[in-house]
């Protein structure tokens, strides 16, 4: 996984509630256990027609949002079934970062465990992120996580909260596979040690 580094970023703006994880990847495209190649379906139903034309009136397909790295997103975002596909689809995409006032529990966890940054921040505060966002290619958020600071258009600087652990993770590029990894020297020394324990027992290979 890759580091979450400081970035700015065109902000797109989603002003619904309850986007689901069905409209963010449609449950016919959940057959592949590959990360990679779901980008071109994220939002499917909402960003196509039903020939396989773009639909024009769809935020990302405008000019202004097209490979947007932040979405300012309405209450619930992410609420349905808990299809990690969901996350994987906004990450090939080139999501970076979810701004919302709330997420669906799954999926905000499976949102940090996939190198993306969800923010949560009063309603308030939401309303002029989204207010900037609706200004087009001029709609530039910088995300500083090692700040927790969301710098708007004007200059103005946001602060906001992130779960000290998600934090780290992200900001060393750490999966739950990285996680484990990190901890290998002791995995291997008490292998080691149930071998000599245990001679008896027959050696697996992975």
């Amino acid at each position: 996984m890759d580091k979450f580094q400081t970035f700015t970023g065109v902000a797109a703006p989603m002003p619904a509630q309850n986007i689901d994880t069905d409209k963010v990847i449609p449950a016919r495209f959940l057959k592949t256990i590959e990360r990679k190649g779901l980008g071109k379906h994220l939002f499917n139903d909402m960003r196509y027609n039903g020939d396989g034309s773009e639909n024009e009136d769809f935020i990302l397909n405008k000019a202004a949002y097209r490979g947007a790295e932040v979405l300012v997103v309405g209450n619930n975002f992410g609420c349905g079934s808990s299809r990690e596909h969901a996350p994987w689809a906004l990450n090939d995409y080139g999501v970076k970062c979810l701004i919302g006032t709330d997420f669906a529990d799954i999926f905000f966890n499976n949102s940090f465990k996939n190198g993306m940054l969800l923010i949560k921040l009063p309603k308030e505060i939401i309303d002029e992120l989204m207010e900037d966002a609706q200004l087009g290619a001029n709609a530039r958020l910088t995300v500083n996580l090692e700040d927790q600071t969301i710098t708007r258009p004007n200059g103005e600087v946001i602060k906001f909260d992130v779960d000290p652990f998600k934090k780290h993770c992200l900001l060393n590029g750490l999966d739950d596979i990285g996680l484990t990894m990190g901890n290998k020297d002791q995995i291997d020394g008490f292998e080691g040690q149930d071998d000599n324990s245990r001679p008896w027992m027959p050696k697996i290979e992975i």
